[in-house]
C-alpha cells in the first residue's frame, strides 16, 4: 500500500492491487475513510468524514492531483 503524502493529518494512499480501475486516492484519518477519482477530481466514496472534511480534502487532492497522477503511473508502470 504506497503512502503518497502526509498532509494536515490525512495519508494519502493507493492499494496495489487497484491497476484495474482508474487513478484514484484514498485517504484515511483515524478510521475515517475516504476514495476520490484523480482523472476529474470527484468524491468515489467515503465512510465516517464530516462534509467539510469531505471539502478540504477535495481541495488538498486538487492541490496535489499532479503528484497523485505521478506516483499513480509511476508504481503501476513497473
Amino acid at each position: 500500500m504506497p503512502v503518497v503524502a502526509r498532509v494536515g493529518g490525512y495519508r494519502f494512499f493507493f492499494y496495489s492491487n487497484e491497476n484495474d480501475e482508474p487513478p484514484h486516492v484514498h485517504v484515511q484519518r483515524e478510521r475515517k475513510l475516504a476514495k476520490f477519482w484523480l482523472g476529474e477530481v470527484s468524491l468515489a466514496e467515503s465512510k465516517r468524514f464530516a462534509a467539510h472534511e469531505l471539502s478540504e480534502i477535495e481541495r488538498i487532492v486538487v492541490e496535489q492531483r499532479e503528484r497523485f497522477l505521478e506516483a499513480w503511473h509511476e508504481f503501476f508502470r513497473s
